[in-house]
């Protein structure tokens, strides 16, 4: 799973990364993002767009918002079917911007929390869905989910997932809402390679 991951990345950084043409979000850097809270998230329709959206994604079809509580991530294995995911996976796919992200290494007991970032340092994209759900106030409601896969060598001993971080040469195939192969949209769903990763150790998390 991924349920807490870092921006820390410069907003300037983030746009000639992304080739972001258009800032429609108070862009907010956190070390510590979880389920619940706001996001930067990249979309394109004419342009690539830098936008907000709430992490639990609720299907527009759902009656109860509280149902994005629980999916905060969805399954790469499952994505093409399941019905909350199925639809935004054909045309609403966006990339979380995120340059860290943490899971929990349990040793004698206690709970450790390890960041995972690229050893490049810069950020990267977290595949995402999006949905928007009109509340019964008529109010939209932009949410969305962070896909994950199995884990790579290097998280393989921490956790059996991992968010799936899209390869820099893929991110436009991705976001394109006229991207409509599903295997080629699936085959991106994949571990990224061990070897470009790296781990720390958080003395202070929080």
């Amino acid at each position: 799973m991924c349920g807490r991951f870092t921006l820390l990345t410069d907003l300037s950084v983030v746009v000639e990364s992304f080739h972001i043409q258009a800032v429609d979000v108070e862009y907010k850097k956190g070390n510590n993002i979880s389920p619940g809270q706001q996001l930067s998230a990249i979309i394109h329709d004419d342009k690539n767009r830098l936008v907000c959206f709430r992490w639990g994604l609720i299907p527009s079809w759902a009656k109860d918002p509280s149902v994005g509580n629980k999916m905060f991530n969805a399954r790469a294995e499952t994505i093409a079917e399941k019905p909350s995911f199925r639809e935004a996976f054909k045309r609403r796919r966006c990339l979380i911007v995120a340059d860290g992200f943490y899971e929990w290494q349990k040793i004698d007991r206690i709970n450790k929390p390890l960041r995972f970032s690229l050893k490049s340092g810069g950020p990267f994209g977290l595949a995402g869905l999006y949905e928007t759900w009109i509340s019964p106030e008529k109010k939209p409601v932009d949410t969305c989910t962070i896909i994950t896969t199995e884990p790579n060598d290097l998280l393989r001993p921490i956790h059996d997932r991992m968010p799936v971080i899209v390869r820099k040469e893929l991110e436009d195939f991705w976001i394109d809402p006229s991207s409509h192969s599903s295997r080629d949209l699936l085959s991106i769903l994949k571990p990224y390679p061990a070897e470009d990763m790296q781990v720390s150790e958080i003395k202070n998390f929080g």
